[in-house]
């Protein structure tokens, strides 16, 4: 698939699209560019998740907002229907003039979200981690999250300012371990055959690692890992 778009009109909708595959594994990219104008209530979405009751979902999610303020960038993970692990990002760039590559590596030992193959958020599978394990398609959307997205809530959408269009490229350049729509078994997906699971793709390299620190540094404006009114002391990953 090329370049495509979709557009968000009505109230209380949006519009999507997702893999007709399901993985188990792999290095998942997109590139995207939101919209603009006063779009806050709006969320733009690339995400993996799985089907049924207690999902597991990793997601890239854009806030949209009003008068000028940037868009926020904000990551969640679910393991077996648990979220509440929001980790959220001021860019330094516009995603809404341009296309950036935004991805998602999803192995055995650990999950990156990458904003131009720069990694900005690792979430590891270790010992007494709820870990995503489920098979899962990768979707992408643009919908109505008025309810949460802006100003928690408090902004909403103003539909004088619709169409509201974000824009996908690349879909097609997935590179993934397909499972069996009919399996829950993700463990052939941890082979090291694959590239995504070698030893490169297991840690973050020294120079990684670098840059990582000092994006979340200086572009990270929420981490639930530090909110105590949401925990009183941190998860498991979060040490």
């Amino acid at each position: 698939m090329g370049d495509t778009w979709f557009g968000f009109y009505l109230r209380e909708t949006g519009a999507g699209f997702e893999s007709k595959n399901i993985y188990g594994s792999g290095l998942f990219q997109m590139r995207i560019k939101v919209p603009g104008g006063n779009s806050g209530g709006v969320v733009t979405a690339f995400y993996l998740t799985s089907l049924g009751s207690n999902h597991d979902e990793i997601d890239f999610e854009f806030l949209g907002n009003n008068d000028g303020k940037p868009i926020t960038l904000q990551t969640n993970i679910f393991a077996n229907g648990e979220g509440n692990r929001e980790q959220r990002f001021l860019l330094w760039f516009n995603p809404i003039k341009h296309y950036h590559t935004y991805g998602i590596l999803w192995n055995p030992y650990h999950i990156v979200f990458y904003v131009d193959n720069i990694p900005i958020r690792v979430y590891k599978n270790e010992k007494g981690v709820n870990y995503p394990s489920k098979p899962m398609q990768v979707e992408a959307s643009l919908w109505n999250g008025d309810a949460w997205a802006t100003d928690g809530g408090r902004t909403k959408i103003n539909y004088a300012y619709s169409p509201f269009i974000a824009h996908f490229q690349d879909f097609s350049g997935l590179s993934g371990c397909y499972v069996d729509g009919r399996s829950d078994n993700v463990a052939p997906c941890g082979s090291s055959n694959y590239w995504w699971n070698g030893g490169k793709y297991q840690r973050l390299r020294g120079y990684e690692q670098k840059i990582y620190e000092h994006i979340r540094k200086k572009y990270m404006n929420y981490d639930y890992c530090t909110d105590r009114s949401k925990y009183q002391s941190p998860p498991r990953e979060c040490y």
